[in-house]
C-alpha cells in the first residue's frame, strides 16, 4: 500500500502546495487532479501553532472532527458525513488506522510537533488504497530532510498545558535523515460537570525518516513513528449505566516501521517501489488506577508497485498496477469480567490495483480498478474514473465516479461481552459510490473552487438489540445511508506578508430512521461548517489565526430513558499565535486557543475548555 509515498515525500517537501500525493498511485501536481484536495504546508502548520494535527484538519472542508471531552480525548474525524473508520490515515507512507481499535485513525495521539504537512483527499477512494477509504485519505508526512538544520520549541500556559518538541535533518547529495520528537500534556478540567477532578493527558510522539542513493535512480529508504498517549476522563457508573465523575484513563500506543526500496526514473521509463511494512498497536483501559481490560493488534504488510510512463504523439501516459498483502492480529484480555471476553483472532488479505492516466492539453483522464480478496469475508471490486479538462482564462472543470469500501473491524466479528454485546463473523464489507463535479479557477495567486457531490452507502455495519436477551450486535443494514453536499474554497497568497484561505461546506447526511420515520440525519455532523485561516510574515513578526464554524447537529441522550435526539448548538472556534524574533534562529511567540470562550461540546456531556493562552520559545528552524 502507497508505495510510492515515500519516493514521492521528497518531492512534496520541496513544493508542499504544488503536488499531490494520494489523489493517484503516482505523484502528480495539484493542477492536474481532478480529486478533491487540501494540502497544509509546514508554514502553515508552524504559523497556527496547534498542538495537535486534528485542529488543523478542522479547517478543511467538510471536515467534522469531535473530541470526546477536553484536549487528548478520543477525536474522530468525519469527511463528508462518512463514520470515523471510513477516514483512511498514512503517516510516511505507512496506513495508521489502528486495528486493535475498530480501524479507527487516532488523531488524538497525533502530536503536530512531528507533522509538516497535511494532505486531505476527500471522497472514495477504495480504487487506489483499499479499505476504509470511503469518506476519504489524509496524509501526515513528517519533517523535512531537504536541507539540514535544526529547530526546537517550548510552550506553557492555561490549564497546566507544556509542550516541547525537537526536530533535526541531514542532508547530504546520497543521503537524508529527519526525525522528530514531541512531548506535550495538560492538567485539564473536569469534563463531567466542572466540579469534579481533572481529566488531563500526556502525549509523546516520535518519527524518523531516512533515504539513500546507493547508486543512480536506485534507492533504500525507512521510515518510523510511535504515538503514545494517557488521558484521563469521565465515564459511566458501573451500576447505573449513567454518565458520571469517574476515575478512568486509557493508555495507547501505535507504533510502526516501513522499509522500501525503489529504481528508475519517476518522470520517465519504467519504475518501481517495493516495501514492507509493520504496524503494532495496545489499547489499555483503567479506572482508579487499575486495569479493566485491553486490546493489541498488529498488521503486517508487503507490497510493490510497477510504473511506466510513455508518451504516444501528444498524449502523456501513466501506467501502474501494485500488489499487496497484508496479515492482521487482533486481541483483547479482560479482567472486570475474568478474561470472559478474551480471545485472539487473525485474517489476511491480499489486492491487485491497475491505474491508467492520459495527459493531453486540455484534458486529464484517469481510471483505477481494484479487487482486494479476503479470507474473512465477502471479496470486494472498487472503481474510479475522473477527468479534469483546461479552460480559458484561468477555468476549469472537474469530474470523478468513484467507489469505497470499508472492511468490518475484529470487534465487529467477534467482540463479545457478557449479557453486553454479541460479535457477528457473517458481516460483509461497507460499500460506498458516488459522483462529484467542480468547477475552478486559478490565476495568479488566488485560487476558488465550488464542489458539489452525492454519495451512497450501502452495507452499513449499525448496532442492533434483542430486548428478549438485553444484548446487542451487528448487522449489514439492507437500505442506503444518503450524503450530499457543497463545498466552496477561496485562497488568496500575495505575498509573504498575507496567506487567506477560507471556505463553506453544506452536509446532508441521512440514515434510515425505520418504516415511518423515513430518512434520519446522522448524529455529530453539522449541515453548516466552515473556516477562515490568516498567516504571514513582516519583518519580525510572524502571525498566523483561524476562525471554524461548526454547525447545529445532533446527539444522542443515552442518560434518558428510552433514549433520546438531542441538538448540540453551534459555535465558532478561534486561535492565534504571534511570534517575534529576537534574532534570526531566535523567536518567542505567544498563542490563544478558543478566544471567544465558547462552552462547546461535540459530544453530548462531555465538556471542553474554554479560553486559553499560552506562551513559548522557538530555536533554529526556518
Amino acid at each position: 500500500m502507497l508505495v510510492q509515498l515515500l519516493a514521492a515525500a521528497a518531492i512534496a517537501d520541496a513544493a508542499p502546495s504544488e503536488i499531490v500525493i494520494t489523489a493517484s498511485r503516482a505523484p502528480q501536481e495539484s493542477e492536474a487532479t481532478a480529486a478533491s484536495v487540501s494540502i497544509l504546508d509546514e508554514t502553515e502548520i508552524q504559523r497556527l501553532g496547534e498542538p495537535l494535527a486534528s485542529s488543523m484538519i478542522r479547517l478543511t472542508p467538510s471536515a467534522a472532527v469531535e473530541t470526546g471531552g477536553p484536549a487528548g480525548a478520543l477525536s474522530q474525524v468525519r469527511i463528508r458525513g462518512a463514520e470515523a473508520n471510513h477516514t483512511l490515515l498514512f503517516i510516511d507512507g505507512i496506513r495508521a488506522n489502528d486495528p486493535a481499535a475498530g480501524d479507527i485513525p487516532r488523531f488524538e495521539l497525533l502530536n503536530a510537533d512531528i507533522v509538516s504537512r497535511i494532505e486531505v483527499v476527500r471522497g472514495p477512494q477504495s480504487a487506489l488504497w483499499g479499505s476504509d477509504a470511503i469518506g476519504g485519505v489524509i496524509a501526515i508526512n513528517g519533517v523535512p530532510a531537504a536541507a539540514s538544520k535544526y529547530g526546537a520549541s517550548a510552550e506553557a500556559g492555561s490549564y497546566g498545558f507544556g509542550r516541547a518538541g525537537v526536530t533535526a535533518a541531514l542532508s547530504s547529495a546520497s543521503t537524508n535523515v529527519a526525525a522528530a520528537i514531541g512531548l506535550q500534556g495538560a492538567s485539564g478540567i473536569d469534563s463531567f460537570d466542572g466540579r469534579g477532578d481533572r481529566d488531563g493527558y500526556r502525549n509523546l510522539s516520535a518519527r524518523l525518516r531516512g533515504s539513500w542513493a546507493v547508486a543512480p535512480a536506485f534507492e533504500i529508504g525507512v521510515s518510523a513513528f510511535s504515538l503514545n498517549g494517557r488521558s484521563e476522563y469521565d465515564g459511566v457508573d458501573l451500576m447505573t449505566f449513567r454518565r458520571a465523575d469517574t476515575l478512568d484513563s486509557t493508555s495507547n500506543r501505535l507504533s510502526a516501521g516501513r522499509l522500501w526500496i525503489s529504481g528508475g526514473e519517476q518522470d520517465a521509463g519504467p519504475s518501481g517501489t517495493f516495501g514492507a511494512s509493520l504496524v503494532d498497536s495496545s489499547n489499555r483501559n483503567f479506572l482508579d488506577g487499575d486495569e479493566l481490560n485491553r486490546t493489541g493488534g498488529s498488521r503486517w504488510t508487503a507490497n510493490g508497485q510497477l510504473q511506466y510512463r510513455f508518451a504516444t504523439g501528444e498524449v502523456r501516459h501513466t501506467a501502474i498496477v501494485a500488489l499487496e498483502h497484508n496479515r492482521e492480529r487482533f486481541e483483547s484480555r479482560d479482567v472486570l469480567f475474568g478474561g470472559a471476553t478474551n480471545q485472539r483472532q487473525s485474517r489476511s488479505h491480499h489486492a491487485v490495483t491497475a491505474e491508467w492516466r492520459a495527459e493531453f492539453e486540455p484534458i486529464v483522464a484517469d481510471i483505477a480498478l481494484r479487487h482486494d480478496s479476503f479470507s474473512s469475508f465477502k471479496d470486494a471490486t472498487t472503481l474510479r474514473a475522473s477527468a479534469l479538462v483546461n479552460l480559458a482564462g484561468g477555468f476549469s472543470i472537474a469530474g470523478s465516479y468513484s467507489e469505497g469500501i470499508a472492511q468490518p473491524s475484529f470487534f465487529d466479528l467477534y467482540g463479545f461481552f457478557p449479557g453486553n454485546f454479541v460479535g457477528n463473523p457473517a458481516l460483509e464489507p461497507e460499500s460506498s459510490r458516488g459522483f462529484e463535479a467542480s468547477i475552478r479557477y486559478r490565476r495568479g495567486a488566488f485560487d476558488a473552487a465550488l464542489t458539489g457531490y452525492r454519495q451512497r452507502l450501502r452495507n452499513e455495519i449499525v448496532d442492533t438489540f434483542d430486548p428478549v436477551t438485553f444484548t446487542s450486535s451487528t448487522i449489514n443494514r439492507d437500505t442506503l445511508s444518503r450524503r450530499s453536499g457543497v463545498e466552496i474554497e477561496v485562497a488568496w497568497r500575495p505575498s509573504e506578508a498575507l496567506r487567506f484561505s477560507a471556505n463553506y461546506s453544506l452536509l446532508r447526511a441521512t440514515e434510515p430512521g425505520g418504516a415511518l420515520a423515513g430518512q434520519l440525519r446522522e448524529l455529530r455532523r453539522p449541515r453548516h461548517s466552515g473556516s477562515i485561516a490568516v498567516d504571514g510574515i513582516r519583518r519580525r513578526l510572524t502571525y498566523g489565526a483561524s476562525v471554524a464554524y461548526v454547525g447545529r447537529r445532533f446527539d444522542t441522550d443515552f442518560d434518558m430513558f428510552p433514549s433520546e435526539r438531542v441538538a448540540l448548538r453551534p459555535y465558532w472556534l478561534a486561535g492565534a499565535r504571534l511570534g517575534y524574533s529576537l534574532r534570526p534562529g531566535l523567536e518567542i511567540f505567544a498563542r490563544g486557543a478558543n478566544l471567544f470562550d465558547e462552552r462547546y461540546q461535540d459530544v453530548l456531556g462531555y465538556r471542553t475548555e474554554g479560553r486559553a493562552v499560552y506562551a513559548g520559545i522557538r530555536i533554529g528552524g526556518k
